[in-house]
């Protein structure tokens, strides 16, 4: 079986769990990928079922890279400005689109996150509103939604224009769901047993954060709508 065989039979959830070992030999089963050869079948696969989505009114939404950097020697294709644009034209249409995640592509201090919306916004169909403080070695950690190295007031300013937009088309799916993402622990989280980043009142939090924003733009800037 060949690595890119391996690569199919491993895109699915799981919550497994490897040994030094068996992470050694995994990787060892992907040796040889190339970024070139990952981008060329993530648009093969694209090509095929962007059609379809198209015809049944489904949005894709590819998740960036998380990290957006490469890992044990593997290739990162969702990572940058320049990976997205491969993406969205190598299968041109708009079930074709972008999970934003802000904390994800917020991680490399090369993206312009704000320029990023703005460029790509017709093509955004899922938002994770995560915030990620960046450090001075390059390394990274979760922030409090409001207060990292992303301007998530402005990007959340830019996605509201874009539903505006939208809106003003009369499109049925103008609004683009998000979700706050990650949260820290805070108060009852601490003696439940969650995923990280996965409490429920550090994530409330950061929900209550963010729609306060939202709701200030829009009072602020008439032409965001209600």
């Amino acid at each position: 079986m060949n690595w890119s065989a391996r690569l199919l039979r491993d895109c699915r959830a799981s919550e497994a769990s490897y040994s030094r070992t068996t992470l050694q030999n995994l990787l060892e089963e992907y040796a040889g990928a190339t970024k070139d050869e990952m981008r060329d079948h993530l648009i093969a696969f694209l090509r095929e079922v962007v059609p379809v989505a198209e015809e049944l009114g489904v949005r894709l939404a590819i998740h960036p890279d998380d990290p957006p950097w490469s890992l044990f020697g593997l290739p990162r294709i969702v990572s940058t400005a320049e990976d997205v644009r491969s993406i969205l034209s190598g299968a041109d249409a708009v079930s074709n689109g972008l999970t934003f995640c802000v904390g994800s592509y917020g991680a490399r201090a090369d993206n312009d996150l704000l320029a990023m919306v703005n460029e790509f916004a017709s093509r955004i169909h899922f938002v994770h509103l995560r915030q990620v403080m960046r450090e001075p070695d390059g390394s990274f950690y979760e922030a409090e939604h409001l207060r990292g190295s992303s301007d998530m007031v402005g990007i959340i300013c830019a996605l509201l224009r874009e539903e505006a937009r939208r809106k003003h088309q009369n499109r049925l799916d103008h609004e683009i769901p998000i979700r706050p993402d990650h949260g820290h622990l805070l108060a009852a989280d601490i003696s439940r047993q969650v995923n990280p980043g996965y409490s429920l009142v550090g994530r409330l939090k950061g929900l209550a954060e963010l729609r306060g924003v939202m709701h200030g733009l829009r009072y602020g800037i008439p032409e965001l709508g209600n």
